[in-house]
């Protein structure tokens, strides 16, 4: 159940993580982008769980999102 889900999950994620024009918008799509590569990371690894990679990635995705610039045109 847990894969499947991730699997759907998934492209949504990776659609949104482009988005952001301002700090709190990139660090809210970096978190769920992180979110979705940790929990997959912790279904392929063995010795952690889904749940615990998600949190530690979305965790590093939001703190990487927050700190990146916006693009300059």
């Amino acid at each position: 159940m847990a894969k499947r889900l991730i699997v759907l999950l998934l492209p949504a994620a990776l659609a949104l993580s482009a988005c952001g024009e301002s700090v709190g918008e990139r660090a809210a799509t970096g978190g769920g982008v992180g979110a979705a590569a940790g929990a997959i990371t912790g279904l392929l690894l063995p010795g952690i769980s889904w749940w615990a990679g998600a949190l530690i990635g979305g965790l590093g995705g939001a703190a990487v999102g927050a700190a990146t610039t916006e693009k300059k045109q």
